[in-house]
């Protein structure tokens, strides 16, 4: 499966914000988690229904949508 097809955005389901398929986590959650250092095995371990892949998915769309262009640079 392509990794961003995890990812779902569906006004019913976390107010239309990116989520992980099937779940109403968001891909924002899985992001701040990993910014204050939580493994991908700690994740899994307290979300017991999210996977590694579904992680990585978090990370590909995160990647996915800031790669591109802006108006201004530093």
């Amino acid at each position: 499966m392509d990794p961003l097809g995890r990812i779902t955005i569906d006004a019913d389901v976390a107010h239309g914000r990116p989520s992980i398929r099937g779940t109403r986590m968001r891909v924002s959650d899985v992001l701040a988690l990993l910014a204050a250092g939580a493994s991908e095995s700690e994740i899994v371990r307290d979300y017991p229904y999210l996977t590694t892949e579904d992680i990585r998915a978090c990370l590909a769309y995160a990647a996915a949508e800031v790669d591109h262009r802006t108006a201004w640079v530093l």
